[in-house]
């Protein structure tokens, strides 16, 4: 590392984060946006908020209890970056709460949505909501007291609570909590007009809405679940818990076990964040906070209702006048011209060209889920090997393993089952697939499996031959519809041999494997980039071309950033699209003077990573599975391949270009770490989206974005 590079060079990890969350904010705050599709934005910004705290806060509050917490690469000590993410994440709650109220709520009801309290409803629709209770809340709610015989109560993560005062007979206060059923509708429909019907969302119409909150309907209703004592108040509350992960992987044979052991612990992890409604009372709020054993800072105390992932039943209306246009991807066109009546045939179109995939415009299940089936059922084939990180429920990826195993292929699935939260999904698919008879392995030692790699063996007249799947994205249908990410399906031998490699290593013994297009973590990909990155500093000395371009989720390593910086400063342009943390500090005078960052976020949640170099005239391209964090460079096996075919470097080269373009809509960070919004022109006119320039290309020819 150059000792002349500025201590102060790097920005926050947690607070980038915290902006990251904020730009998803804005887009809830836009008009410009369908007005359902805000409701999703916020409904996000929350759920986001909540992994931020149970993951990221929760593991600086572990080390600093545990005195092992260090002053961050950002230079802030964990005193001041804890101090400073608890005021950024009220600051943006307020902000929140103020965009629903102020924007999202009125603008819902013009368009004859409404969210009512209980009093505002008439006589007869509290009628029938009171029905509606006996029938179906008061039955599975559960008062727990609070008492000398009943102490403080275990209050489960992310749960919504009422904190109820009672007044008994003889005028003592006593305290109890109910918790909110998570299996009822987090806001009830009432007919706006009064119509008596059963108050579910499944059967609203395009009419009039209303919502009711459910705490709203039990809190009204809590003299049934307390008779005898005097309601004095209720207050609805939720808690945050420290809910990662951490096995010890002294055994890899009893790694599924241990994961099973830890998920237990993970639900009475210590709390680390206590929201309240507003007007709460001192009593209640003073009796929680001990109970919990949590100071003033972490309490976040807002308007109800609370819990804005509940808003998602809102976004989810048949609304479509409010909501993105439709969607449907499209057949890559090398498939589509080998589609036969019946099918496409996939081993052809690969063994004519190798297929750059780009999901979701081009079609995940007809593409890859179309490969795996296909590979599944054909006789030829004698081998499938596949990672899997995280997937979907009633999965067509492991429906096509286990058909695969059944047919007597062999088949091996790597299960990371440390795949945060989705840890009890991938145990459960572990099972399911080893009692079909596949091979189910969980990785290196120590190490999770990131990496996106699909290898099959086939027969065929020439011989053995291989095809491999290496993507940027989870095989996961259901989120290939909803992210951005890249893939590649490709024939050529050394992919071939690369991968086949990489899997004997992941399953078995082969520490010593050597890549010939692949760029393998924890081994050698940092190494391989900065080395990249030192080639354009040389290549620009000697007067050839010479740029970095790169497009990822997150930067964070400190030696990458520091080359890049390196890079600037010799005057080689690096342009950044980076979609959530970036510890770069682009744009300061004698430190990255030619380093430009931007964000894009949108409908789709970008998620590609691209790694392109000038490379003297002959552009470097890769893409996979890395971000430039610690995690995927030194904890994960990431894979990043090496792009050959010139027609699939200019469209990855073209996709970076658009995406720095002026014309289109992003964020722009900016020297002091703060991201400017660059999404309207000087005249107020929303700059185009290159997620819709993407989508309307796909929909008029199916041809490639250029």
């Amino acid at each position: 590392m150059a000792t002349s590079l500025p201590s102060d060079r790097y920005g926050d990890r947690e607070l980038s984060w915290l902006a990251f969350n904020q730009r998803v904010l804005e887009l809830a705050e836009d008009k410009g946006q369908p007005l359902l599709e805000r409701v999703r934005f916020l409904s996000i910004f929350s759920s986001n908020l909540d992994e931020f705290f149970m993951v990221r806060v929760a593991g600086l509050q572990r080390r600093m209890d545990a005195g092992m917490a260090v002053v961050a690469a950002s230079g802030l000590t964990p005193r001041q970056l804890m101090d400073a993410i608890q005021a950024r994440a009220h600051d943006l709650v307020d902000r929140q709460v103020a965009c629903f109220q102020d924007k999202i709520q009125p603008a819902l009801t013009a368009q004859g949505i409404t969210l009512v309290r209980w009093d505002q409803l008439e006589e007869h629709e509290q009628d029938r909501l009171g029905k509606f209770f006996r029938k179906q809340i008061y039955p599975v709610l559960t008062p727990l007291a609070v008492d000398p015989a009943h102490p403080f109560p275990y209050i489960s993560g992310l749960s919504l609570n009422l904190a109820v005062i009672l007044t008994d007979d003889k005028g003592k206060t006593n305290f109890a909590r109910v918790k909110i059923p998570e299996t009822l509708p987090r806001f009830i429909a009432v007919d706006a007009k009064g119509k008596p019907r059963q108050p579910a969302v499944a059967d609203l119409d395009k009419g009039p809405t209303s919502f009711v909150p459910i705490e709203d309907v039990v809190a009204n209703h809590l003299d049934e679940l307390f008779p005898g004592m005097e309601i004095a108040g209720a207050h609805t509350f939720r808690v945050t818990r420290n809910e990662d992960v951490e096995v010890e992987e002294d055994d890899a044979e009893n790694l599924l076990k241990a994961m099973e052991r830890e998920l237990l612990r993970r639900r009475f992890g210590p709390p680390i964040r206590l929201e309240v409604a507003s007007g709460i009372s001192d009593q209640a709020r003073a009796l929680l906070i001990r109970g919990l054993q949590i100071t003033d800072k972490e309490v976040f105390e807002a308007p109800e209702p609370l819990d804005y992932r509940g808003l998602g039943v809102i976004a989810d209306l048949d609304r479509p006048d409010l909501l993105y246009p439709p969607f449907v991807p499209g057949t890559h066109p090398k498939l589509a011209e080998v589609e036969s009546s019946e099918a496409t045939d996939i081993f052809a179109a690969i063994n004519a060209s190798d297929l750059l995939l780009h999901h979701p415009y081009d079609s995940f299940s007809t593409s890859v889920q179309t490969f795996l089936a296909q590979a599944a059922a054909d006789p030829d084939v004698l081998t499938i090997k596949q990672t899997l990180y995280r997937t979907s429920g009633d999965s067509p990826i492991i429906d096509s393993l286990i058909d695969a195993a059944t047919a007597g292929k062999q088949v091996l699935a790597l299960v990371e089952l440390k795949a945060r939260f989705d840890e009890e999904a991938n145990i459960t698919w572990a099972r399911k697939l080893e009692e079909a008879g596949v091979h189910v392995v969980y990785g290196v030692m120590g190490l999770k499996t990131h990496c996106k790699l699909m290898l099959v063996v086939r027969s065929e007249s020439s011989g053995l031959k291989r095809y491999v799947h290496v993507g940027t994205g989870n095989y996961n249908p259901k989120t290939a519809r909803l992210y951005e990410d890249l893939g590649l399906l490709t024939a050529d031998p050394e992919v071939g041999q690369d991968v086949t490699r990489l899997f004997n290593q992941l399953s078995g013994y082969a520490p010593a494997s050597t890549f010939q297009r692949l760029l393998v973590a924890p081994t050698s990909i940092r190494s391989g980039l900065i080395e990249r990155i030192d080639r354009e500093i040389a290549n620009h000395q000697a007067g050839h071309e010479a740029w970095v371009r790169i497009k990822v989720n997150s930067v964070v390593d400190e030696a990458t950033i520091d080359a890049l910086y390196r890079a600037s400063g010799a005057g080689v342009p690096v342009d950044m699209v980076v979609r959530g943390i970036c510890a770069v500090r682009p744009g300061v005078p004698e430190l990255s003077e030619n380093v430009r960052v931007r964000s894009i976020l949108g409908r789709f949640l970008e998620h590609a990573r691209i790694y392109a170099f000038a490379n003297g005239g002959e552009p470097d391209v890769l893409i996979g599975s890395a971000d430039l964090m610690h995690r995927n460079l030194d904890r994960r096996v990431e894979a990043l391949v090496n792009l050959k075919e010139p027609e699939q470097i200019t469209e990855l080269l073209d996709m970076l270009t658009l995406s720095m373009d002026p014309s289109i809509a992003a964020w722009d960070l900016q020297p002091n770490g703060e991201w400017a919004a660059h999404r309207w022109d000087s005249q107020g006119q929303p700059l185009e989206d290159i997620q819709s320039a993407y989508m309307a290309r796909q929909r008029r020819t199916g041809a490639r974005v250029r």
